[in-house]
């Protein structure tokens, strides 16, 4: 297969890099001599996946550290897969460019839930039934991980199990169960692996529905499966794995640069951020140690930037002293220090300017919310005070161009918010004008508010998309000059907000939009919102019913079964505080906020004179 690819395929196709495997750093186990054969599998192109740290991570933690074998796998583009289907070539991995159905085990990482249908199309392209029911022993397990399985229910049908929470805490301790039990029977392995924390195996539970189609109950078929699935969590980030010694791809990725994961977790309490609730609490590394894993990555790559990447990177209590270290020790080398993400203040801005004193690029700064009133509803706790002397120091300190962040459709919105973007947006512009040479440019990226499970504001409904669309033409006639706006696709919005909080028997949709043809949807020029609505017709469901309701207090929700330490009083407290426009401080500085997950762990929290904190396990 390998000959015929090189000789008669890849020359066919745009991008070949993407399926040619051999780059620098990859790792090639001895097939025979390894345990469990498992496959990574991204359910999009190969520059996306390959800029995803937690596949980094696994990669390096299965390869280096045990006696199990990871390969990977990416979603051929469509001029590939078109050739693999006209030639019979199944989907292989990029190490030893074997077929998939050859491992043992294939693991989806799930970082957004359009990906789903790629997830589909990936297994059909190995040769594989996507329904679980119809993967007997000859088969590999399908199993999947990632922020999305924090609500597992719409995926059931397709996955054999799930592994919630931290990858590296679980994985390898699943492929050990695996390799222990890979003499018996399929369900028997299954129920086998049911028994580690934070594994969830769809099969050996069932479900029950109200009349009025809300979800019941979830309960196990099968005796001695847990009730509840607690998710697994890496308590000492400080010693746990990292790699030093990444894949440096052939050709360009999203994000083509070294990264440090700094820290895990966020205690900001943003009410419409998933990512803040389900991976809490806050996990610190020190900066010696990622001074240490900075210069072996770029030493081990030949990388001429570094990345400080977490959910709110200026939140590190170390960063100052960590970004200064490195600028200074990298200095004179031509190696750039970079921040993904800043907060709305001056101290961001100022140390921006300490890594980027040469080339001013685009800063970027999130908002959220055009006034004090909706930010104080969702949590975000900054002030137009702050944003304006953030920019003021941006300008004057030469940058010609700002990106701002924003979210339509959040909870409490009215039409004074949109007013209040505007303003906002010409108040930037002015300031920009008066302190630079040169006219700036003004971005705003808005994209639109989708209720997520686990998080305060689950119970809220979300706009429809003549609501959204209505607000898009509204705030477009009242921009100004030099003031760009970028809308995320609302269709696209709606049918995320579909799967976000939905059940079991979207499975079926999902089936019928791939039949029809839906694939890369997280992709604007593939997604076909007619055809996903014509599947979720076909299987007698009204998206209406999990997008646009106010839900209940009262009402049981299919996720309610999923364990993140974070109890859902405290989420019900959040949006009932939100409706008052009421904040809740930061624990790190306001001190505990009674949401659960440090006692749920056995983690408390070290108070640092400067307010920020570290964990102890």
């Amino acid at each position: 297969m390998r000959k015929k690819l090189f000789k008669d395929i890849l020359p066919r196709v745009s991008k070949p890099a993407r399926y040619m495997g051999n780059e620098i750093n990859i790792i090639r186990k001895d097939w025979d001599s390894t345990k469990i054969k498992m496959v990574f599998a991204f359910p999009d192109v190969y520059e996306v996946g390959m800029s995803h740290v937690g596949g980094k991570i696994l990669y390096g933690l299965i390869n280096e550290q045990s006696d199990h074998l990871l390969e990977r796998a990416f979603a051929p583009w469509t001029d590939m897969e078109d050739l693999m289907r006209a030639e019979n070539i199944p989907l292989y991995s990029l190490e030893t460019f074997r077929p998939l159905a050859d491992f043992d085990v294939i693991g989806f990482s799930l970082q957004y839930e359009l990906s789903i249908t790629n997830v589909l199309n990936m297994l059909d392209l190995a040769g594989l039934p996507v329904w679980a029911k119809e993967r007997d022993g000859n088969y590999p397990l399908v199993i999947a991980g990632g922020p999305v399985t924090f609500n597992p229910e719409p995926f059931a049908g397709f996955f054999d199990a799930f592994l919630i929470g931290d990858g590296e805490e679980v994985t390898l301790e699943f492929l050990d169960c695996l390799y222990k039990n890979k003499q018996l029977a399929k369900e028997d392995i299954l129920i086998k692996l049911s028994e580690i924390e934070g594994v969830y195996v769809p099969a050996l539970y069932s479900v029950e529905y109200n009349d009025d189609k809300t979800f019941k109950a979830i309960m196990p078929r099968v005796s001695g499966v847990p009730a509840k699935i607690r998710k697994r969590l890496v308590k000492d980030l400080e010693s746990s794995y990292f790699p030093t010694k990444p894949i440096i791809p052939y050709m360009n990725i999203v994000h083509d640069r070294a990264v440090l994961e700094i820290m895990r977790g966020c205690q900001r309490g943003c009410r419409f951020c998933h990512a803040g609730m389900v991976y809490r609490p806050v996990r610190e590394r020190k900066v010696e140690t990622l001074k240490k894993q900075a210069h072996a990555q770029l030493q081990n790559t030949g990388y001429e930037e570094i990345s400080l990447t977490s959910l709110s990177t200026l939140d590190y209590s170390g960063v100052e002293k960590l970004v200064k270290d490195l600028v200074k020790e990298l200095d004179g080398r031509g190696i750039g220090v970079s921040l993904p993400s800043l907060r709305v203040d001056a101290f961001s801005v100022d140390l921006v300017n300490e890594i980027q004193k040469v080339r001013k690029t685009t800063l970027t700064l999130a908002p959220e919310a055009g006034t004090q009133r909706l930010r104080n509803i969702i949590n975000k706790n900054v002030n137009d005070e702050q944003l304006f002397k953030a920019v003021e120091a941006a300008f004057k300190s030469g940058w010609l161009s700002l990106k701002l962040y924003f979210m339509l459709g959040l909870p409490g919105e009215t039409e004074a918010d949109l007013d209040g973007i505007l303003g906002l947006l010409q108040k930037v512009k002015a300031i920009g004008d008066e302190h630079s040479r040169r006219p700036v440019e003004i971005r705003a990226s808005l994209a639109s508010f989708v209720p997520k499970a686990h998080t305060p504001f689950q119970w809220q409904p979300q706009d429809g998309i003549e609501e959204l669309e209505n607000k898009k033409r509204y705030l477009l006639a009242g921009k100004r000059k030099r003031i760009k706006l970028k809308f995320h696709d609302s269709h696209a919005s709606y049918i995320e907000g579909v799967i976000a909080r939905g059940d079991r028997r979207l499975a079926a949709a999902i089936y019928k939009a791939w039949q029809k043809g839906c694939k890369f949807d997280g992709w604007a020029e593939y997604f076909h919102f007619e055809r996903w609505m014509d599947a979720l017709r076909e299987s007698g469901l009204d998206p209406d019913f999990y997008v646009r309701r106010m839900r209940p207090y009262e009402e049981v929700f299919p996720w309610d079964f999923i364990d993140i330490g974070v109890s859902k009083r405290y989420l019900e407290e959040e949006n009932k505080k939100a409706g008052e426009g009421m904040v809740t401080p930061d624990c790190r500085c306001g001190g505990c906020t009674g949401c659960g997950v440090c006692p749920a762990f056995g983690v408390t929290l070290d108070i640092k004179e400067e307010g920020c904190h570290a964990l102890k396990g």
